[in-house]
């Protein structure tokens, strides 16, 4: 028969005397170990055994992600800043107009190379390359001395980057 004022101590510090319950485990956690979930509470062990399953990419996933992110990031800001090069100032607000439809194109074709595996760390990855590849042309501009072309270029890359970022997350602003 179970005694029903026997005093439970927290898994992780046994110390703590405690009467929360993981909902998913049933190990007694004090209030430090347990993550409020909208169904309940759950200790950080199993919190982290979750968030695993929805980690699918594989090693070379950050590899290609990277490149394709990279490649097409490099070929988008070339166009952007050759075409800054004739409109000047306006070309800042074209930049910031035509950053949220590259991005999305950056993404799905980023999407499409690893086939829609998923990881925060691919996701960092993209973003990443999203921004490395622009700055060659960042560089040249520069060199160039063509200052309103470079500050097109990173209006787009602030543009540019979280849009790729959020669409391979998943991140839904609107629906």
């Amino acid at each position: 028969m179970i005694e029903m004022n026997a005093t439970t101590y927290c898994y992780a510090h046994p110390t703590r005397e405690t009467s929360l319950r993981c909902k998913r485990c049933d190990r007694p956690m004090c209030a430090s170990c347990a993550v409020r979930t909208p169904t309940g509470y759950v200790c950080k062990d199993c919190v982290r055994a979750q968030q695993k399953t929805f980690d699918t990419a594989m090693w070379y996933d950050y590899l290609i992600g990277f490149g394709v992110t990279f490649l097409l990031s490099l070929i988008a800001s070339a166009l952007a800043g050759f075409i800054a090069s004739f409109l000047g100032f306006y070309m800042i607000f074209i930049a910031a107009a035509i950053g949220g439809g590259a991005g999305t194109f950056i993404a799905n074709i980023a999407l499409r190379a690893v086939n829609k595996r998923r990881s925060k760390s691919l996701f960092a990855s993209c973003a990443v390359g999203v921004v490395v590849g622009a700055l060659p042309v960042m560089a040249v501009l520069f060199f160039m001395g063509n200052i309103l072309a470079l500050i097109s270029i990173g209006v787009y890359i602030v543009v540019v980057t979280p849009t790729v970022y959020s669409r391979l997350s998943g991140i839904q602003l609107t629906r």
